[in-house]
């Protein structure tokens, strides 16, 4: 809202002002129409702009959003690789700040890594911060990157041996035929 959103108001409330003022001395009906017009624009163009806004904002991110378990989402890219992943790696964090990640053969799973998370507030939606107990998988050498969009986020790991590996929040289910 800068210098144009004031020269636009200032615009308004003058022409508002000076449709009043001939509106009162003339009587003349289609004055008081055209000045009713304007506002219930006005008013219509504000109410839309809220709703899309609602719908388009970036999810706030807090500690909470982060618990539960994840999937490698398949949605995003798919092909072999991307199935061969969602089979062998999954993990959760806890409400005790736990991380548990999962190195597994479909459901069975071969390894645990632990690891503890914690989340930082230095914008206005929360950072995921993991440490990780040593040794750990090359997956999460790194904090993730998280992707916001209106309704829900991904978490990005970036690997050493697949580049970025892409994370959801959900269940793991048998994707054989």
């Amino acid at each position: 809202m800068g210098f144009g959103f004031l020269f636009i108001g200032i615009l308004i409330l003058g022409l508002t002002g000076i449709l009043l003022f001939i509106w009162l001395i003339t009587g003349k009906k289609f004055i008081g129409q055209t000045i009713g017009i304007i506002w219930a624009g006005i008013i219509g163009f504000i109410i839309i702009s809220v709703f899309i806004n609602s719908l388009t904002a970036k999810k706030i991110l807090n500690k909470n959003d982060y618990f539960g378990t994840y999937i490698i989402n398949r949605k995003y890219f798919k092909g072999k690789q991307t199935d061969w992943q969602y089979n062998h790696f999954r993990f959760e964090i806890s409400q005790a700040d736990s991380l548990f990640f999962y190195v597994t053969n479909k459901e069975n799973i071969i390894k645990t890594y632990y690891g503890k998370i914690s989340t930082s507030k230095a914008y206005e939606s929360e950072r995921l911060t993991i440490e990780m107990d040593t040794p750990t998988i090359h997956i999460l050498k790194t904090d993730p990157t998280i992707y916001r969009s209106a309704w829900n986020f991904y978490l990005v790991f970036n690997s050493e041996k697949f580049k970025n590996m892409y994370f959801k929040k959900g269940t793991w289910k048998s994707i054989d035929n």
